[in-house]
């Protein structure tokens, strides 16, 4: 079998028995097909594995060609904010929920495998976002996202007050309980349980979407993937505000502080097996009706 890639990294979620049973399947069948395998250093202290090379998720986009997931969605989008930045295909096997992101099934896994390995895949641009907060015009903090940056409370159920400008231009202001600031990835999970639109991953667009707005006119609205998105935080917000990346990461915001959201230079390459089709997922993961006739 001709070798499109050298170099796989293996990445799953630690003292999970399922990611790690799967790794250890992996590990030995890619080694026994002479490809180099490096193991992420969190997981690999749970596998019994010997003589295994090891490494950050930083070496694996640095050494790698091609990294696994093993896990739901919430931990292929860990690995795919630091695999972003370099020049790696990303493969998913669900090990969640619903798993958008995840394509292949750990109970069938290698047949599908080999034929992505033989180069005989789909390959897909999916772009990340930056979430930056400035204060007295000072870069205090910045975090990226693939699914999506919230702008909320700290508090549940508090409302907040802020303005929103794209590329300069004031659109609105608003009394809610925050703002999600969607990719088209992240457009099936957090946005979409409030309401928003569900994007095609090939949209050069984000999606706004008010949490609870204080009024009966307000509504989600999609805007050009290029547009730079500013939110002004109202000095009289008695909250701790903040701002989470993917619901991962927390970044502080103070009232009156400025929040820039926009494309990020970096973009994640998702590897898909040929029969990849978009609509089929939404079909199967959200229960949509299938063909009439």
């Amino acid at each position: 079998m001709a070798q499109h890639y050298k170099t796989i990294g293996l990445i799953g979620k630690p003292n999970h028995d399922g990611a790690s049973a799967t790794i250890q399947t992996l590990h030995k069948y890619l080694l026994a097909n002479d490809y180099q395998v490096i193991v992420e250093v969190s997981v690999a202290q749970s596998l019994d594995i010997k003589k295994m090379k090891t490494g950050t998720l930083t070496d694996i986009g640095e050494q790698a060609d091609l990294a696994i997931v093993i896990g739901g969605d919430g931990y292929m989008l860990g690995a795919a904010r630091v695999l972003a930045c370099f020049d790696i295909g990303v493969i998913g096997v669900n090990r969640g929920n619903l798993g958008f992101l995840t394509d292949l099934s750990p109970a069938e896994i290698i047949e599908p495998l080999e034929q992505i390995l033989a180069g005989k895949s789909r390959s897909e641009q999916r772009f990340i976002i930056e979430a930056e907060v400035y204060r007295h015009g000072k870069l205090k903090s910045s975090n990226s996202a693939v699914n999506e940056a919230v702008l909320h409370a700290g508090k549940v159920a508090s409302m907040i007050e802020f303005e929103v400008y794209i590329d300069g231009t004031f659109m609105f202001s608003q009394r809610s309980d925050g703002l999600i600031i969607s990719t088209p990835t992240g457009s099936t999970a957090y946005s979409m349980s409030a309401g928003g639109p569900i994007l095609t991953p090939n949209l050069n667009a984000l999606s706004l979407v008010p949490m609870f707005p204080h009024t009966l006119t307000s509504r989600p609205i999609v805007v050009d993937g290029n547009s730079e998105i500013k939110l002004i935080l109202a000095n009289d917000n008695h909250e701790n505000l903040q701002v989470s990346c993917d619901g991962h990461v927390i970044l502080t915001v103070m009232p009156g502080d400025e929040v820039i959201i926009k494309k990020s230079e970096c973009s994640i390459r998702l590897i898909h097996p040929l029969d990849h089709d978009y609509f089929n997922v939404l079909r199967n993961k959200l229960s949509w009706g299938n063909k009439l006739y």
